[in-house]
């Protein structure tokens, strides 16, 4: 697990970048002449490319944001297919999975350079880098250790000493979620309706038993949810996305829960839950709400395609805590089916929502069909949605707050859509290999 004594001297400036960055760009005396990084760029992307073939080698690469371009010719090594990417807080460190080492690539986006791999006991969907610190979490559903009874823990993730601090046992744990100083955590497991809640500064080096044997110190299981899978914090509550009988339950639903006595102060039943954004006081959620989601001809706002099923977003007032459009078909808003795990509010109030395994129609090169991908727009000035003729599954998205475009990754290409007109602009960006995931590392 751990990066042996040349990873270790590599991961020290890791720690060394997070304070720079939570002081200021240039704060810190041996940065202090970095005013921009080697690739010379201040509007920064990162897009990471997994293997698509024995002659094309896994990487990150380096796009200016300004005026989408390449930004440096060379790519950020980072093991052999790095995959899903998540950011610090300040930015300073990008953390990149990759599924074929089954490792951490730590990437110090100052210096634009690979300062470490950390090995975990398995494939990870989710990871979390939540504060301005030097610990992350990944949820390994496959892990496996002679003190647990199943397979499946969190992993305490610590990039200051480059290896695993210890490995939180919670059967089949599939997604962990982080407060905002990473002094508690949420995790969902498959096939469960019950909410892990974690404590991990308490948990014991190397391995803990941790939900294996709660209640404890470390962990509180909550049951009475219905098939949760995701969460979202807001002050001192949690919104659980329960994704009811599209995941083998029973009605999706959002449970507001109160982090300070662990109880379910309300729920909200929704048309499908797997996915969900908050922008004010609306909590935006996607999902399918039964195993293949309703008829596209059953909801009256699905345009007509030649999809059978559709999915549904769902708008969920928060200071009231109703949804309106809950079972009633002539608001439901329909987007693309499949699962629902990525959603992004551009500028100018587009919402990306992205699935994967949805229902592809048509083909790119043929003309003149219908081309239907799992990406869908949803206008939220006039409530209208657009399903751009793309095919694939999106595993990424990034927008940005200058300007009106949304970089999406879908069926391993990069698309730059003009959020004023829901149209591919222009200008694109051609890059080798499988593309998975994208992140804006600079704050503008």
């Amino acid at each position: 697990m751990s990066l042996g004594a040349f990873g270790l001297k590599r991961a020290v400036p890791v720690v060394f970048v997070l304070i720079c960055a939570s002081l200021g760009f240039v704060s810190c005396s041996s940065y202090s002449s970095v005013k921009k990084p080697p690739s010379n760029s201040t509007m920064r992307l990162m897009v990471s490319q997994g293997v698509s073939s024995a002659t094309v080698a896994g990487g990150i690469f380096i796009l200016n944001a300004d005026n989408d371009t390449v930004a440096r010719a060379s790519e950020i090594q980072a093991g052999s297919s790095p995959g899903l990417m998540v950011l610090s807080p300040t930015l300073a460190t990008l953390l990149a999975f990759d599924s074929i080492g089954k490792s951490i690539q730590v990437i110090n986006t100052l210096t634009e350079s690979n300062v470490g791999s950390i090995a975990l006991l398995g494939d990870t969907t989710s990871m979390v880098l939540p504060a301005t610190t030097t610990i992350a979490y990944a949820a390994v559903p496959s892990a496996t250790n002679n003190l647990w009874t199943a397979p499946g823990a969190v992993e305490v993730v610590n990039l200051s000493s480059g290896s695993i601090n210890t490995a939180i046992g919670i059967p089949n744990a599939q997604t962990v979620v982080s407060n905002p100083d990473g002094s508690q955590l949420l995790v969902f497991s498959n096939d469960s309706d019950s909410v892990s809640v974690i404590s991990p500064s308490l948990a014991l080096p190397p391995v803990d038993q941790g939900c294996d044997a709660a209640p404890n110190s470390v962990c509180t299981v909550i049951p009475g949810f219905d098939r949760p899978v995701n969460a979202i914090y807001s002050g001192t509550t949690a919104y659980i996305l329960n994704c009811g009988a599209q995941c083998g339950g029973k009605q999706a639903s959002i449970s507001a829960f109160d982090l300070g006595s662990l109880t379910v102060t309300a729920t909200i039943p929704v048309n499908g839950a797997t996915m969900a954004l908050l922008n004010g006081s609306n909590l935006y959620v996607a999902g399918l709400g039964t195993p293949t989601g309703p008829t596209c001809a059953s909801i009256k706002s699905a345009a007509q395609t030649a999809a059978i099923y559709c999915g549904t977003l769902d708008i969920v007032n928060l200071n009231t805590l109703q949804d309106p459009y809950f079972n009633n078909p002539a608001m439901e808003i329909a987007i693309t089916d499949g699962y629902h795990d990525r959603m992004d509010m551009s500028q100018g109030g587009q919402l990306f929502i992205g699935s994967s395994d949805c229902t592809e129609v048509g083909d790119v090169n043929i003309p003149n069909g219908e081309v239907r991908g799992c990406l869908s727009i949803f206008n939220t000035t006039n409530n209208s949605v657009v399903i751009p003729p793309d095919n694939g599954d999106v595993t990424g998205l990034q927008g940005f707050t200058s300007r009106y475009v949304e970089y999406v990754v879908e069926g391993g290409n990069l698309r730059i859509y003009d959020t004023t007109k829901d149209v591919l602009q222009t200008t694109q960006i051609t890059l080798r290999g499988q593309l998975i995931d994208v992140k804006a590392v600079d704050f503008f």
